[in-house]
This record gives C-alpha cells, sequence and structure tokens, in this order.
C-alpha cells in the first residue's frame, strides 16, 4: 500500500474577530444596549452606552453599522419582556446581522439558559457575539465555556442581589413596615413619614363603594355606577372592573390595618409571584395607620360578601330582594318574574325558583305562594313597626345578648394561650431538628419526638384558628345588632312607607311559609311572624 501523504491546508480567515468576512464584504455590526432600572442616573448610563457603542463601530473601517438595540428600565434575569433585545435576535436570525457587540454577558442576560441558549441559536445562523468587558468572542472555540463560567457567575450575582432585596422587604414587614402601591390604590397616598395617608376625595369614594355593597348592590352594579359617573379607577382609568370594586371590599388596609407578605417571589429568574399560603410567614399589624371604613363597616361587608358568595351566581343585584326572601319548604331563594308584562295587569312578583323543580322535603312541588312586591314592602312595615312598638323589650334582649352570647372575652384568653403554645412548640421543634443535625441522635428516638412535637403543634393550631373564627363571628355579630339598635333608637316613629335603605340595613333573612306566616329576621336577631 502507498503511504499516505496530509498536507495541511491553512486557514486564511478567521472564524471569529473583527476582520473583514470576505474581501470587499464588511461586517454588519449592531450594539445592544441595556440598564436596569429607569432612574435618571441609569438614564445617563443608558444614553452613554448608545453614543459609545455607535462610536466604537464607525471607528472600524471594516464594519457595517447596523443599529444599537436597546431596552431601558428592564431587568437582565430574563430575555423575556425585552423588546430591544427580541427585535435584534430577530434581525440576526434573519442574516441583517454578522456580529453583535455589547459591553459585558450581565449585560446580556444575567440567566446562564438564556445567554447559553441565545448564542448557541446566532452561532447555527453564523451570528457572533461579542462580549467586550470579557474579551470573549462566541465563535471562539473557547468561547462558549468561558461564557458558561461567566453567566452562571452572572446569575449568581442576580441570586444574591434578590435574595438581599428579600431579606431587607421580609425584615421591614417583621418590623411591621408598611409600604402601599400608592399610584395604584385608591385612598392613600405617602405621607411626610412614610406611612400611608389618606385622600379625603378619594376615602369619599371607598365609603361610597362599602355604603352601595351594604345596600345590596353588587360588585358589578357598583363598578358600572363609578363608571358612569366619570368616577377613575385607582390606576385613573375610565372604566371600572367588578374584580377592583371586590378588592377594595376585601383589603384590611381600609380599616387601618395591614397584612404584610401577601405574596411572595417563587423564582428571582422568572421573577413569578404567587398568594402565601403558608409557605412563607405573614405578619399582621393593627392600627398601622389611619383607617378610611371603621372597622364595625369592615367587618359587616366582610360578612355580607361570604354570605353572598353562598349563592354563586343565584346572588344578583336586579332588586333589593335579592337572596334576602327563601321558601319555607324547600329552602329556596325566591327570585322575581314579571307577570304579564305585555297588559296593564303587569306586576313583579317572587316566588320560589324551585316550584316547577325541584321537590321540597316531603317529595311535594313547592306549594309556598307568589308575593307581589309590593306585599313585601306591605308585609316588611308591619314586621318592623311591630318592633317599634316592643322597642323596650328588644333593647333589652339585644343588650342582653351582647353582654352574654357574644362575650369573647374567654376566647380571647384561650387565643392568647394557644398562640403561646404555638410559638413555644414551634421553637422545640426547630431546636429538636438542630440538634439532629448536628449530634449523633436515634434516628427512631428522633422520628417519635419530632411527630410528638409536631401533633402538639398541630392540635394547638387548630384549637387557635377555631377560636379566632369564633371570636371573628361574634364580633360580627356584635356588630350586626349594635347597628340594629342604632337604627331602632333612631326610628321611635312607626313607618307609614317602605324605605330600601332601612331594609337593606336591618333585614338579615325573611322566610315564606304562607301568606298568613312570613318570618322576618332581623340583623339584631329578633324575629317576627307576620301575616298578610
Amino acid at each position: 500500500m502507498a503511504k499516505k501523504t496530509i498536507t495541511m491546508i491553512p486557514a486564511i480567515k478567521p472564524k471569529f474577530s473583527s476582520q473583514v468576512t470576505e474581501e470587499g464584504i464588511k461586517r454588519r455590526v449592531a450594539a445592544y444596549a441595556r440598564v436596569s432600572t429607569d432612574s435618571d442616573e441609569q438614564f445617563t448610563s443608558f444614553e452613554a452606552q448608545v453614543d459609545y457603542y455607535t462610536k466604537y463601530i464607525a471607528e472600524h473601517p471594516e464594519w457595517t453599522f447596523v443599529k444599537v438595540y436597546s431596552d431601558e428600565g428592564i431587568s437582565g434575569t430574563s430575555t423575556k419582556h425585552r423588546a430591544g433585545f427580541q427585535l435584534m435576535i430577530a434581525d440576526a436570525l434573519a442574516g441583517r446581522i454578522d456580529l453583535i457587540v455589547t459591553k459585558s454577558i450581565s449585560r446580556f442576560a444575567r440567566n446562564t439558559i438564556d445567554t447559553l441558549t441565545t448564542v448557541r441559536k446566532l452561532k447555527e445562523k453564523g451570528v457572533e457575539v461579542f462580549f467586550e468587558k470579557e474579551n470573549i468572542y462566541t465563535l471562539d472555540s473557547k468561547g462558549e465555556l468561558l461564557i458558561t463560567i461567566m453567566s452562571s457567575i452572572a446569575q449568581e450575582e442576580s441570586r444574591s442581589i434578590s435574595e438581599n432585596v428579600t431579606w431587607g422587604q421580609r425584615k421591614r414587614f417583621a418590623d411591621g413596615k408598611v409600604s402601599l402601591p400608592y399610584k395604584q390604590f385608591l385612598g392613600y397616598r405617602r405621607g411626610e413619614d412614610g406611612r400611608p395617608e389618606v385622600v379625603e376625595e378619594e376615602a369619599k369614594i371607598v365609603r361610597l363603594i362599602y355604603r352601595l355593597y351594604l345596600e345590596g348592590w353588587a360588585s358589578n352594579k357598583i363598578a358600572n355606577h363609578l363608571t358612569d359617573n366619570g368616577i377613575p379607577t385607582p390606576g385613573k382609568k375610565k372604566v371600572w372592573q367588578s374584580t377592583t370594586v371586590d378588592s377594595i371590599l376585601t383589603n384590611e388596609k381600609y380599616k387601618g390595618d395591614a397584612l404584610l407578605q401577601k405574596t411572595y417571589t417563587v423564582d428571582f429568574l422568572s421573577k413569578r409571584r404567587k398568594e402565601n399560603d403558608g409557605e412563607i410567614p405573614q405578619y399582621y399589624v393593627e392600627g398601622s395607620h389611619e383607617q378610611i371604613v371603621s372597622p364595625e363597616v369592615f367587618d359587616l361587608v366582610q360578612y355580607e360578601y361570604e354570605r353572598r358568595k353562598q349563592y354563586g351566581k343565584q346572588f344578583s343585584s336586579n332588586g333589593i330582594f335579592s337572596t334576602r326572601i327563601f321558601c319555607g319548604q324547600c329552602g329556596g331563594i325566591y327570585g322575581s318574574k314579571v307577570w304579564h308584562s305585555n297588559s296593564q295587569y303587569r306586576a313583579i312578583m317572587y316566588r320560589c325558583n324551585n316550584k316547577y323543580g325541584e321537590k321540597n322535603r316531603s317529595g311535594k312541588e313547592c306549594t309556598t305562594p307568589a308575593l307581589r312586591e309590593s306585599e313585601i314592602k306591605e308585609a316588611f312595615l308591619g314586621a318592623f313597626n311591630s318592633c317599634i312598638t316592643n322597642r323596650a323589650e328588644i333593647i333589652k334582649n339585644c343588650r342582653l345578648a351582647i353582654d352574654t352570647v357574644i362575650d369573647t372575652t374567654k376566647l380571647e384568653a384561650d387565643v392568647s394561650r394557644l398562640t403561646e403554645e404555638c410559638t413555644v412548640v414551634a421553637e422545640m421543634i426547630r431546636k429538636c431538628v438542630d440538634e439532629n443535625a448536628h449530634i449523633s441522635v436515634d434516628p427512631q428516638i428522633y422520628a417519635v419526638k419530632y411527630e410528638s412535637l409536631a401533633n402538639r403543634y398541630t392540635t394547638a393550631k387548630e384549637q387557635l384558628d377555631v377560636a379566632t373564627e369564633e371570636i371573628s363571628k361574634r364580633t360580627i355579630r356584635k356588630g350586626q345588632i349594635e347597628d340594629f339598635l342604632k337604627t331602632i333608637k333612631k326610628n321611635d316613629r312607626l313607618l307609614t312607607e317602605f324605605d330600601e335603605t332601612l331594609w337593606c340595613t336591618v333585614i338579615e333573612k325573611v322566610t315564606v311559609f304562607s301568606k298568613e306566616n312570613i318570618v322576618f329576621e332581623f340583623k339584631g336577631g329578633t324575629e317576627v311572624k307576620w301575616s298578610l
């Protein structure tokens, strides 16, 4: 066999660098600039980057300037929301760019995966990236290894910064320091002392929302009312959404308290946040700032909010009688129907929604009567006036209920004791785990001890939750009785005509068994049987 002859043909054009790719053909070069915040100082840095790279590319006669792509005030941990970056990559993949020049890997992206994925995608199309600070050309044989190492360092730097910021936020939470997203928060602005300060013009809107809700309006109806009256949303938009109304109705900050750390960042790269369901501590600060609505009004709204949730889509704000009148046979809701809509006998009637559908408890169709709207109003006048006639006895019974049934003294002592128990046992669990980590402990002994402490904590926590919930229920009940008392004291004369606001204020529930047996349950706990 003839001897093999191997002749090396040396490369005459570099795979990378700033040299001309082919004789007479210049490399099309673009630059990428990014700053991570939109402050004035960083804006100056941004302008400096754009100016620098425009001149830098022009100084190389073998390069043809394409464009300086840029993103302002955007974090580098992900390339997902960087429009300038995405446009640059699209242009490069479309064959409009040969070389991208950027200050450093951290300006390009602080996410290793994003950096490597993008570089490899560009490499397949023959597009090179030059990181000036690290002096790395990505088409260099050593480029990818260096990029991997440098990106990992940059990513860890981002992680460290994120963790420091998170620690700072949690320390402020633990200290009870409250900060609101003032640009999106109706009713407050940042005060000179750094605490929330009431903006009275906006506070009036908040109080209006609470009042309308307690008068029976649904969130979507309130939203439409605010929109129709030209009242701007917290974000200064023209159209209100029911979800915005709901968020105002359920935000404890309007009663002067603050629940801190409701959400947390799951991943510092994606910046994804989720609701805190117990994964990390929360802090509840009472009296952290000036209230806009009283705690009593806030609690009444929460009670009404939960009551309506029970009915779901059945709840409607088409009328003030919605989800207030119930069938005494099947428990169904009385809904409004229009009879003889196209004649002179047109009337709005209310009857059980299950009358011709579900069976009642005895297996028969409901026989409860349909009631005219005028009949409901007439019955209410009679029932309420009977309360006025017997007001002395009703006031006495209400006060007795507040002093006995509604008393929370024992429950509050239980909450204090159980809170202390949870704190002590949690510390015992921490010491147990710490001891097992540093000292050789028999696994079986450790397991038994840990399980015993965990069960003790769970039992105390469950009892604490029950006691706390019961206190909340009794507090709301107390507020309802006190409001009913105020109404009875204020209305010392018999009513002569129906009052919508009064109906919404005092009625808890009406149960219809027949026209001769209609039971009115008032929010103070008083029940009155009435007949038409």
